[in-house]
């Protein structure tokens, strides 16, 4: 199909398609793909959407149908929620509320509506609600433009190409991977996506992909089932793992190139609020995209290089604020925090700690969740872990370690005592060790914190003493 016959390809794309796409169910082409957008934007103008809009889309059909009534909504010029599968019924409640869509659509599309008249496109539309990940608390919803997309898009320096095939096995209801889906799309390369999160699916994914969007706790996962299956590593095709969601330890950067030698991990650092911030440069630390300003400020304005600060952001890639009740809330100009703290680096680069709400008070010194995770987390044995408080009448909170072992493999209790002694200082080293089969996570596979946390504090956690 020529360009100038075409239907209008929904504006957030930037005049981009992918080569083709397969979700588990079917394949679509490009062509295809845009027929269902455009039979989406009818059904959803009958209903009456139009521009400035807002739309929930449920989470029950497979992911191509739902991407499908996202562009539909964007031909219209209305702004896209997904509703998330996970959510439990107080987080649906108190989203759905701040988000207030106009319409709540689910199911298969329906056609034979007649063709709507669509508005002029420009920048400055909302076409997407994420929504924050719901780790340490319930989810708030986010808006954000086109054109803060568009930025995205040429700031996400990643080296994937149209001639790749890139494998997003999240759902697109986490703002991560709908990024990677749309990216993709936007380059014209294949797309595959599934329909829920398997390693061995993704695995067995690979056999096409050239390039997946992961987040490190998937990698982990996917590499685990490598290992396990010389037939499913020698036909992997992937020459490229895109990381984002958290940090990659040195273990498990080591694992990929044990397992995967020569292939490459590009990794990046963003939040909801903030879309991409920075990227992993070669000397080992993270360093602004394009377009975006960071900062580290402690409590008399930014600090020196080697010192710890929260860091702050402004960014033409960022959302436009949040949605309370339907009202939106705009995020007030110049730079703004999500929390996260960081360590100021040479040449403009940071080192990411964590989220200061994931901060532990021990009673001697606040103590980053994520640096000690850090330091734990490449222990053979050790899947993943997640470092929480536990009250304490005295101390104010433990240091507690959850542990998600390997069952064939478990850690040695010795050992990660031992690397806590070496690697870590009193006040920061895990005063209660707990160990779990699987630890609780959000819909996009990472540790759901605050779950974690209050689970902790009542007793209920599915965790056994470290022996």
């Amino acid at each position: 199909m020529s360009t100038a016959s075409r239907p209008r390809v929904p504006p957030v794309l930037a005049d981009g398609l992918p080569r083709n796409l397969h979700d588990g169910t079917r394949w679509l082409d490009g062509a295809e793909l845009l027929r269902h957008a455009h039979s989406a934007a009818a059904e959803l103008a009958a209903a009456g959407v139009g521009p400035g809009s807002r739309v929930a889309v449920e989470a029950d059909t497979e992911p191509a149908t739902r991407l499908a009534r996202m562009l539909g909504a964007d031909l219209l010029g209305a702004a896209t929620l997904f509703v998330d599968p996970d959510w439990n019924t107080t987080e649906r409640a108190g989203t759905l509320a701040d988000a207030a869509p106009h319409v709540v659509v689910g199911g298969r599309i329906r056609s034979g509506h007649p063709r709507p008249d669509l508005p002029e496109a420009d920048g400055t539309s909302l076409f997407y609600l994420p929504t924050t990940s719901g780790s340490t608390s319930r989810p708030r919803v986010l808006a954000r433009t086109r054109s803060s997309w568009w930025h995205s898009f040429e700031a996400f320096e990643v080296g994937v190409t149209g001639q790749d095939t890139v494998l997003v096995p999240g759902p697109v209801s986490s703002s991560l991977f709908l990024f990677g889906t749309l990216h993709a799309m936007h380059l014209g390369a294949g797309l595959r996506l599934l329909p829920r999160w398997s390693a061995h699916a993704a695995a067995r994914a690979c056999r096409e992909a050239t390039v997946v969007h992961m987040v490190p706790s998937m990698l982990s996962a996917l590499l685990a089932v490598l290992a396990r299956q010389p037939r499913l590593r020698k036909e992997c095709r992937v020459r490229r793992f895109v990381c984002g969601g958290a940090a990659v330890d040195d273990g498990l950067r080591a694992e990929l190139e044990r397992i995967l030698p020569g292939s490459e991990l590009v990794e990046y650092y963003g939040s909801a609020e903030h879309s991409l911030v920075a990227l992993r440069g070669n000397d080992g630390v993270l360093h602004p995209a394009r377009a975006v300003e960071t900062d580290i400020r402690g409590g008399e304005g930014s600090v020196a290089t080697g010192e710890t600060g929260t860091l702050w952001v402004r960014s033409p890639l960022a959302c436009s604020g949040r949605l309370e009740a339907g009202r939106l809330v705009p995020l007030p100009e110049g730079f703004h925090t999500v929390g996260d703290l960081a360590v100021r680096r040479d040449g403009g680069g940071f080192t990411v700690l964590g989220r200061g709400s994931g901060t532990i008070d021990s009673g001697a010194e606040l103590v980053p969740a994520e640096s000690v995770e850090h330091v734990l987390r490449p222990v053979a044995g050790v899947r993943d872990v997640v470092v929480a408080a536990t009250p304490h009448p005295r101390f104010g909170s433990l240091v507690t370690a959850v542990i998600e072992t390997d069952p064939r493999h478990p850690p040695d209790a010795a050992e990660l005592r031992r690397v806590a002694r070496r690697e870590l200082n009193g006040n920061r080293r895990p005063r209660r060790w707990l160990t779990t089969e699987a630890l609780p996570r959000t819909s996009t596979g990472k540790p759901a914190r605050g779950l974690i946390t209050e689970r902790l504090t009542a007793g209920t956690l599915a965790a056994e003493p470290l022996r």
